[in-house]
């Protein structure tokens, strides 16, 4: 177990009257105890609950980062800071980021009809509105399991490709609601590519991830994060044997294999302080100017005039001035929490897919003074 702050916080609280007991321990005055947390953190740990790394900036600047847990169970490998974890859908900010920065090069349009760049058999949706999960498009990994020959590797092209073979209705008007969609982040990759001439994984390597020097994120094959000796395994609580196994190890997550290919909902792997640095660009114009950015912060207005709180990529709580994204793939769970008045960053990496992890980050969401 690795510890490096100045301060910081982390803890896990089975309802509403603890997290209100520890935020009045967590919180005083304007400052967090940052000592008190880890200590409260440190419990959960000895009680099997929580496996990850946690990290609280200020303006950029660590606090707190501290390690807990396994890298792997099987044989008691200890996480450290420097960890790589799979992200899952903290991944869709970064595809959101590529699609802004092609717009602010002029090369296309929000409300440009997806169907401009990409053959799909459903008509008058929009950038937008793949953006900010208002497309109504059917999902795509139900259509893969249903049909594509599980001994193979699918990727972006034979997702369209099945979504025009198969062609399922739209589950609703294009603008008419919300509702998450990993298919339209699929196609957001691909237009991409489509507008761009290059590789959904090169473009973001090259654009964004080498500019920023996040040198330990990437989109990675199954067989390269393999090859990582300091990647965290995702990892299921079983019941029956009282222990965590490896998430890989149940059919559930198969898909991670044959969906393996799969460019634009997920499949960036990196680390705490790399997602530091990409949460630090986002207050400048190194990738793309702040009036582009400020979009990305917009709610999306609806067919009927209500509003949705989730703009590019990010889930938005405009009175609280957060913007936030989590994830959830086999044996992870994910979270980037960012507090716009004041500048403070919350990041939770787990690998131990913690039933407990939405009290955690409730908890340490409320300690936080803004």
């Amino acid at each position: 177990m690795m510890t490096k702050f100045k301060s910081g916080a982390a803890f896990l609280i089975p309802n509403f009257i603890l997290i209100l007991f520890l935020f009045c321990n967590l919180y005083s005055y304007g400052q967090i105890n940052y000592e008190k947390a880890d200590e409260v953190v440190s419990n959960l740990v000895t009680k099997n609950k929580f496996s990850g790394v946690v990290l609280i900036a200020e303006s950029g600047k660590i606090k707190f980062e501290k390690a807990y847990g396994f890298r792997d169970y099987s044989n008691q490998t200890p996480l450290n800071t420097s960890t790589i974890f799979e992200l899952a859908s903290v991944s869709k900010q970064f595809t959101a980021m590529t699609i802004m920065m092609l717009h602010e090069k002029g090369l296309l349009n929000y409300d440009d009809l997806v169907e401009k760049y990409i053959s799909i058999p459903y008509k008058g949706i929009t950038i937008r509105q793949l953006l900010t999960h208002t497309s109504g498009l059917p999902d795509y990994q139900t259509i893969m399991d249903e049909n594509w020959d599980k001994s193979k590797v699918a990727g972006n092209k034979d997702i369209i490709e099945y979504l025009n073979k198969y062609a399922p209705p739209k589950l609703f008007e294009p603008g008419a609601q919300y509702l998450y969609s990993n298919t339209g982040y699929v196609l957001l990759g691909s237009i991409t590519e489509k507008v761009s001439g290059r590789d959904f994984i090169e473009f973001c390597k090259t654009e964004i991830f080498d500019k920023l020097k996040m040198k330990s994120t990437a989109i990675r094959t199954l067989e390269e994060k393999a090859a990582i000796k300091n990647f965290a395994l995702g990892h299921v609580y079983v019941e029956d044997k009282k222990a965590y196994i490896r998430a890989d190890s149940f059919p559930s997550s198969n898909y991670t294999i044959w969906l393996g290919n799969r460019k634009g909902p997920g499949r960036i792997s990196s680390t705490a302080e790399d997602l530091l640095k990409w949460d630090q660009a986002l207050y400048s114009n190194r990738l793309i100017s702040q009036s582009t950015l400020a979009e990305a912060y917009k709610p999306m207005v609806l067919n009927n005039g209500t509003i949705s709180n989730y703009g590019f990529g990010w889930e938005l709580r405009p009175k609280e001035n957060i913007v936030w994204h989590n994830g959830d793939n086999p044996g992870y769970k994910t979270i980037i929490i960012r507090f716009l008045k004041p500048k403070t960053t919350l990041l939770i990496l787990c690998n131990n897919a913690t039933d407990e992890f939405e009290n955690l980050t409730a908890a340490l969401k409320a300690s936080i003074p803004f």
